[in-house]
């Protein structure tokens, strides 16, 4: 995914202000895709160059509204049903551990339980952001960002116990 595209995304529906989007990002894309007011104000520069987004209202102090053109929708849904989404295969934590070896048992468990009590901690923050949204709004952020969150519920569900069972198999190693 790109900030482009998540940008456009926010825009189907109704015209947004910069500031607008930010709270958008920061309640339904900040777990998914990571931004910050300089990229989003940024990016939306270069929607409106590119024509793909126009600024459909202004306010006071520079206050712009902002509201997709057919041509942001149209890239919007050529990125969406044409392009193959990457699959990120970095992973600094699971390289981390293929080089426990160097590690006392005793600092490879410690590293584990850093990873667990991370997870732990992603898995509860996003606990808030399901208990902090209106899941009743009808909308495609509504009910499409409820699927996307429980894949993140999930996933750090998951990776807590992944990271228990693999302090409980470095446990075991040490006392055989």
């Amino acid at each position: 995914m790109s900030l482009r595209h998540a940008v456009l995304g926010l825009l189907v529906g109704k015209p947004a202000s910069g500031y607008d989007l930010m709270k958008l990002f920061n309640t339904s894309l900040a777990n998914v895709w990571p931004a910050n007011q300089s990229q989003v104000y940024g990016e939306l520069a270069r929607l409106t160059t590119g024509g793909l987004i126009d600024v459909s209202a202004e306010g006071p102090r520079g206050r712009k509204e902002y509201a997709l053109t057919d041509a942001g929708l149209a890239e919007l849904r050529h990125w969406l049903t044409e392009v193959e989404p990457r699959q990120v295969r970095h992973n600094e934590a699971l390289l981390r551990v293929f080089f426990m070896g160097v590690l006392t048992p005793e600092e490879a468990l410690e590293s584990l339980d850093k990873l667990t009590r991370q997870a732990a901690a992603d898995h509860a923050q996003l606990l808030e952001v399901q208990d902090s949204v209106d899941w009743s709004e009808e909308g495609m952020l509504t009910a499409n960002g409820r699927i996307a969150l429980e894949y993140g519920l999930r996933f750090f569900a998951m990776q807590e116990e992944w990271a228990k069972w693999a302090a409980q198999q470095i446990a075991a190693a040490t006392t055989e």
